[in-house]
């Protein structure tokens, strides 16, 4: 299994906006949901930066996520460009192993 984390920098007044999307019931998890090999998403906020986000991603490995990428590039574009006035930055931290 591998996580993938991304770290989010949320804009003023979004906050309760991107918890929906991005939570492990919002509109990313939805999507993902398609593929079995999908497990899960965590949504974190940091206690001492309250905009500031990570997600944690759960999939059988990364082949599958890469597949998943591919075959829903157009969606996935849509969804991740229908997000962006909520955030003000976002980086891919990496993908983790799980062991």
């Amino acid at each position: 299994m591998i996580h993938i984390i991304w770290e989010f920098h949320v804009r003023a007044g979004q906050e309760a906006e991107f918890e929906k999307h991005y939570s492990g019931e919002g509109t990313w998890a939805q999507f993902f949901r398609r593929d079995p090999a999908y497990r899960g998403t965590r949504l974190v906020r940091d206690s001492s930066q309250s905009r500031r986000y990570v997600t944690i991603d759960a999939w059988d490995d990364e082949g599958a996520y890469g597949a998943f990428r591919v075959t829903n590039r157009a969606e996935y574009a849509t969804i991740d460009e229908r997000m962006k006035p909520l955030m003000e930055s976002e980086k891919r931290l990496g993908v983790f192993e799980v062991k």
